[in-house]
């Protein structure tokens, strides 16, 4: 018989609320209805010590760097789109 599986996402919340929020790993596990073993292996594999969390922790660095280049870009599109306006109306 083989076990539930769960999204990333919900492992690496259910990290965060005993690494990050200091709740045990029981209470956690008792609240999620998971077991501690695989709450253990979860916290290994996605905790502040992983290659893993590095990777994402790295994605969303360019992630908001992304972002902030889009807000730029966008910003200064905007304004030549009202340079363009303005200079057709006093012609």
């Amino acid at each position: 018989m083989s076990g539930k599986r769960y999204p990333d996402e919900f492992k690496i919340e259910a990290v965060k609320q005993v690494v990050g929020r200091a709740h045990s790993v029981l209470s956690v596990a008792t609240r999620l209805d998971i077991t501690t073993h695989s709450l253990y292996a979860w916290i290994k594999k996605y905790g502040p010590d992983s290659s893993v969390n590095q990777d994402q922790s790295d994605a969303q660095v360019e992630i908001r760097r992304l972002q902030k280049e889009l807000k730029r870009v966008t910003d200064e599109r905007d304004i030549l789109k009202k340079a363009a306006y303005f200079a057709k109306l006093s012609d």
